[in-house]
């Protein structure tokens, strides 16, 4: 099979890889429809995380070739969506709602590598879902989605405990940033405060349920967001970006007694501890445990009440996945589609 690897630092190929095979009776073959570059890839692309001939991917969706003696939930010919990452989804930390800390927990990006034709997905009754049929093409983009970027949103707002009454800011206008916002929108918050200086971003942030632009950063972002809600910051803040000026923004931007669900990747960010104790607020973050949304994401989607996969802004084929890095890496994409044939 072809799959993308990335040797180095901005070096990504697309190569021969061998055909995934059942190892553990828990095992599943997926034969991959989708899958897509995350914001998170251009964390090794641009160096910041090792990287050495890494198998790279981490969304995806697809249909079920084989299965283990031991999966119940999933069959052969299945149309699946499954978690960034896997998990038995049986765990005590999983029952809880934490499949992204489950005892077994591995990340998909690395060790399995989904931007690639086939793969092979450990514990698959815990980490894949099937949708109520073979979904129409149209909605595919939006499953992938649910992959992780849009359950990634969701829980960000979650955490943040969005919903009716509330003002929502989202620091970040990349994909989970605009995910953050469907999702706060879908859990009922009255106002949503998109935090962007894209054009082109702000335009979809409106179109998924944002009530109000601010395009200043840092300090005067926080003045701005203080000044939209009667000097008090907002009741919900989603952090998205992972930079330190982004995660000093959001605690910033949240009121005492607020909520920060933060999901941005947040290498080299050193928050003062004397800060956060005065800042009196809630804090919920991490990698997000997608599975636990999944089933609910998948229904929206498959009722056609939410569209996420209006997030892809470019698509191009496995084959050209290294123009895709590229063009995420300039900001030319918010997010890249890779088909697969």
């Amino acid at each position: 099979m072809r799959g993308v690897i990335m040797h180095a630092p901005g070096d990504v190929r697309v190569e021969d890889r061998e055909d995934p095979t059942i190892i553990e009776p828990t095992d599943a073959i997926v034969r991959l429809t989708a899958t897509c570059i995350c914001g998170s890839d251009l964390w090794p692309y641009r160096g910041i995380e090792p990287v050495d001939r890494t198998l790279m991917g981490h969304e995806y969706v697809g249909v079920i070739e084989e299965i283990g003696s031991e999966v119940k939930t999933v069959k052969v010919g299945d149309f699946v969506v499954g978690s960034f990452v896997i998990s038995d989804n049986t765990c005590e930390i999983c029952q809880d709602g934490f499949q992204s800390k489950c005892v077994h927990a591995s990340f998909v990006a690395g060790g399995i590598g989904t931007q690639a034709q086939m793969a092979r997905i450990p514990y698959a009754d815990g980490t894949l879902v099937a949708t109520p049929g073979q979904p129409d093409a149209d909605l595919i983009p939006s499953l992938l989605a649910a992959s992780d970027v849009l359950g990634t949103g969701w829980f960000a707002a979650d955490a943040a405990q969005a919903g009716p009454g509330k003002t929502v800011a989202v620091v970040g206008d990349g994909a989970v940033g605009l995910m953050a916002i469907l999702a706060a929108k879908q859990l009922g918050a009255e106002r949503i405060i998109a935090m962007s200086r894209h054009k082109d971003r702000q335009e979809l942030a409106r179109f998924y349920g944002a009530t109000d632009i601010v395009e200043e950063r840092g300090d005067e972002g926080v003045a701005k967001i203080k000044e939209l809600t009667n000097g008090l910051g907002a009741h919900s803040v989603v952090e998205a970006v992972g930079t330190q000026e982004s995660f000093m923004q959001a605690i910033g931007a949240t009121r005492g007694g607020g909520h920060l669900g933060y999901v941005g990747v947040n290498y080299d960010v050193k928050v003062p501890g004397i800060e956060l104790f005065f800042a009196g607020i809630h804090t919920l973050g991490g990698p997000a445990p997608v599975r636990r949304y999944l089933p609910h994401l998948i229904q929206l989607i498959w009722d056609r009440r939410i569209d996420p996969g209006k997030v892809f802004d470019l698509t191009l084929p496995l084959e050209e996945a290294a123009a895709g890095y590229k063009a995420m890496d300039e900001r030319r994409a918010t997010k890249v589609l890779l088909t697969l044939s």
